[in-house]
């Protein structure tokens, strides 16, 4: 049966496609969440850094030097405002990175897609659906994808690109 082998064949190629999206996804999803955390942190401690001095005015400044000996107020604004720089310029990077590559809209079309060849391949174990419009249905569906590579004969990565 040429159907039952093609049918066999396509099963085959579901399967390892579907192992490419959970191997992009495993690592996507942990990816966003570390830069929505970073950027989160990043932009609540700008503001602490600067609610401070904005708030307590001079008598925060003059608080906080006498606590750290500086003798100078001028100099822990300088600092508080160096520090709240820096914790903005790693939330902004942040956020520009996830944006960048558009990370959010690639996890929802690798988790759509991932579902739609769930569906494929339960068609075709019970013979539901002739195996040309599986094929047909195949290739739509991981052409939403190009993001995913093949998964390597080893399994350790989904695509050959460099991740962040």
């Amino acid at each position: 049966m040429p159907d039952q082998a093609d049918a066999q064949q396509l099963l085959k190629r579901i399967a390892e496609r579907r192992r490419s999206l959970e191997v992009y996804l495993g690592s996507a999803r942990p990816r966003v969440e570390r830069l929505s955390l970073v950027s989160i942190i990043s932009s609540a401690l700008a503001a602490a850094l600067t609610a401070g001095p904005a708030l307590g005015g001079e008598g925060f400044t003059d608080s906080v030097a006498g606590a750290f000996n500086t003798g100078e107020d001028s100099t822990v604004w300088r600092v508080l405002c160096l520090l709240a720089l820096v914790v903005s310029v790693i939330s902004a990077i942040a956020v520009n990175l996830s944006k960048s590559r558009n990370w959010e809209a690639r996890i929802i079309s690798a988790e759509a897609c991932n579902a739609e060849l769930e569906g494929l391949q339960t068609l075709l174990e019970f013979g539901q659906i002739p195996v040309s419009e599986a094929v047909k249905l195949y290739q739509q569906y991981v052409a939403k994808v190009p993001f995913v590579g093949e998964t390597p004969a080893h399994g350790l990565r989904a695509t050959g690109r460099s991740s962040v």
